[in-house]
Formats: structure tokens, sequence, C-alpha cells
């Protein structure tokens, strides 16, 4: 049987694991590159590969689309653009400092402070899922902080960092959440994509950061944070979001801490210890909770 006129071109599930598989592969390839490229060259790296990977695809395809953007829609798509600089530069900089394991739960909880920013500066209902989840994963962030504890302070401003790196990308979907409800995804995300790229650069540039001079094999790490997960993983999972439940695409993309912590086992052989396993388990079960609103 044929497909129908209203059908996607491709099964919305299928786009979903692809996106989180690729998703997966972003703390991996992060550490990879960090053995030569510092943190905050790799996160202006992957948003200007991506931003010029999408240029002419955007500029082709939807040039309309971005002309008929008001000043207030510009704004907003620079506000949305910093915080997800802000986003990229402090959860790549926790890579450095904890394990990937702990790195990526702690940046999975965005939801929860989505919701949190929602009632606080939206006004919108606080539900009693959300609560339950947010009193949940609270307490799988302190199981986290206290492994931190017992390896200094060094792992902590790890933890913090990833954290941050959740709030920050909190922000980004508030902002965003207007314009991407009217919005095609490459004229929604190519300006952010872009503005975000041009901040990490200039902040880089100002902190003396080199952004050149790379051994090859590290421009290939680069190169595939762009390809994989932002444009693949990112783009799909968004993809998926129009086709599926979101309650549906965030219980799937749970699954993200669990491939990146696998793949950082099996390549960087880093095995997570028993509280952050604990603790990531009861973070995870904790947005889980909130989801179900």
């Amino acid at each position: 049987m044929g497909r129908s006129a209203g059908s996607p071109p491709f099964p919305p599930v299928l786009a979903l694991v692809v996106g989180v598989l690729a998703a997966s592969t972003a703390s991996p390839i992060i550490r990879l590159a960090q053995e030569e490229v510092n943190s905050l060259a790799i996160a202006a790296w992957r948003l200007t590969l991506a931003s010029l990977i999408l240029a002419p695809i955007t500029l082709t395809t939807r040039r309309d689309e971005l002309r008929a953007l008001r000043r207030e829609d510009w704004l907003l798509m620079v506000g949305s653009g910093v915080l997800l600089a802000v986003h990229f530069a402090t959860w790549i900089s926790s890579l450095a400092y904890t394990s990937v394991a702990a790195s990526v739960v702690l940046v999975s909880t965005s939801p929860l402070f989505v919701g949190l920013g929602s009632y606080l500066l939206l006004k919108e209902r606080l539900s009693g899922w959300l609560v339950a989840g947010l009193i949940v994963a609270t307490a799988g962030s302190v199981i986290i902080g206290l492994d931190a504890l017992g390896e200094g302070t060094h792992r902590m401003t790890g933890d913090l960092l990833a954290l941050a790196g959740a709030i920050s990308v909190a922000g980004y979907f508030l902002v965003g959440r207007r314009l991407r409800a009217r919005l095609s995804l490459l004229a929604y995300v190519f300006p952010v994509y872009s503005v975000a790229a041009v901040t990490l650069m200039a902040v880089a540039a100002l902190a003396r950061i080199p952004l050149s001079g790379y051994p090859p094999i590290h421009w290939l790490w680069l190169l595939l944070l762009a390809l994989g997960p932002q444009i693949t993983g990112h783009s799909s999972l968004n993809w998926a979001l129009r086709h599926l439940p979101a309650t549906y695409v965030t219980l799937a993309v749970l699954g993200e801490p669990i491939g990146s912590s696998i793949l950082a086992w099996i390549i960087l052989r880093e095995v997570p210890s028993v509280l952050t396993l604990v603790g990531g388990a009861v973070v995870l079960a904790g947005i889980a909770v909130a989801s179900r609103e």
C-alpha cells in the first residue's frame, strides 16, 4: 500500500531513534576533541560548522520566510542564540571536569527547568507531576553531587557547569517557543545557530583561545560533531516532535544519557561509579515522572 497524502515521508519513530543515537555520540566525540582543542573552541566550531552546512539549504528554500521576520522575531532569535551559546559553552566545558555519565544526566534535567521557568516567568500552572518530578530529580542530583564531593572541587565544578548548561538550554527553549510554533525548522535553527556561533567565536577570540592549528584528526572530530549530534540529532528530534506526542519524545530522549554512558564506556574506557549510576537513574526517573504532564 502507498503512503496517504498526509502521512510523513518515513516513520517518525525511526527519526526519533536516529536522533537519540546521533545525540548520544556528542559526549565521546567532545572528549576526544578536548585532547587538543579548548572546550570553548569546540562549542564555537560545532555551531559555526553546523551554520555553514545549513546556510545554502536554508537561504535557497527559506529565503521568503526569513524576509518576513519582524524586528521582534529577530530580537527573540538573538536572545535564543545567546542562550544556546551559553548552553554549549558550559556543558562542553563540564566534560573536561566530570564524567560523561554525570554530565549528560545533569544536562538532561533541562525539561524540569523549562517547567519551572514557565511557572515563574510565564505564570503557567505548576502541575503535581512536575513538582514530584522536580523533587525526585533533585534527589538524584544530590546523589551525583555526593559522588563528586568525594573527588574534590574539580569534579563538582563539572557537575555545576552541566547544571548551568541545563538551565541555559531551558531558557533557549522558553525564548524560542513562540517562534518555533510558527516557523519551519530551518527558518528557526539556522539564524539561532548562527547567532550562537558568532557569540562563541567572539568570546573565544576575546579570550585569546586558539581557533586553528589543530591536528587533522581533531578537525574530523569537530566536523562529525556538527554533522552528527548537531544537525542529524537535533533536526531528527525536532522533526519527530511534529509527528509524535511531546511526552513520547521526552521519554525517548532519556535514552541519550544511557547511550552516551555506554559509548564512553566502550570508547573512552570510562566506567561510571555506583553513585553516579544510582543518581542518574533517579534523575531520569524524575524527568519521566514530570513528563507525564
